[in-house]
């Protein structure tokens, strides 16, 4: 498992595969326990959890001392209704995990589309233009955000900063 990390405000933000999804769960939690965020967003379905064997891996999170935030969205999708009302909170501790100088990590099965859309999204959340921090993103994981519907999420985002970007400057471009 590889984890595909970028500067967000004075942490690190980063996305990566689900644990396990190239064949070894425990060797996948190592590394993440090594690399030590103060939160994990895991944005799996528990039928992927069950049809990867890692259905204990939000306790198996937390074991490791991240907090552990299960947001789950259908492959290729965006967040329904009771997903997106959770976001705002989720989003919010992480914002403040990494204004404080914390990790992040986010996750989908593959780390592609879900994981590049709500790291996208956090990254707009933090103040970034959406433009720049695509670049930026597909910079360290080209696949980064799968699908238009995806792209359109993240960048309905909202900058929770002092200082917004200037007039004009708001739009993603199309997912190629």
């Amino acid at each position: 498992m590889a984890l595909h990390a970028l500067s967000v405000g004075e942490g690190i933000l980063a996305l990566s595969p689900a644990p396990g999804a190239g064949g070894d769960y425990k060797e996948d939690l190592r590394l993440i326990r090594e690399w030590r965020p103060s939160i994990v967003i895991t944005l799996t379905t528990r039928v992927e959890h069950v049809i990867m064997g890692i259905e204990t891996l939000g306790s198996d999170i937390q074991g490791l001392g991240s907090r552990w935030f299960h947001l789950p969205i259908e492959d290729f999708q965006i967040p329904d209704d009771d997903t997106e009302d959770r976001w705002s909170q989720v989003s919010l501790l992480a914002r403040q995990a990494l204004s404080g100088g914390g990790r992040v990590l986010v996750h989908c099965r593959g780390g592609c589309g879900r994981s590049g859309m709500a790291t996208l999204r956090l990254m707009i959340e933090a103040g970034e233009d959406p433009k720049a921090a695509l670049v930026r993103l597909r910079q360290i994981r080209a696949c980064a955000v799968e699908t238009d519907e995806q792209m359109d999420w993240a960048c309905s985002a909202t900058p929770q900063t002092l200082h917004p970007p200037a007039a004009g400057s708001r739009s993603c471009p199309p997912t190629i």
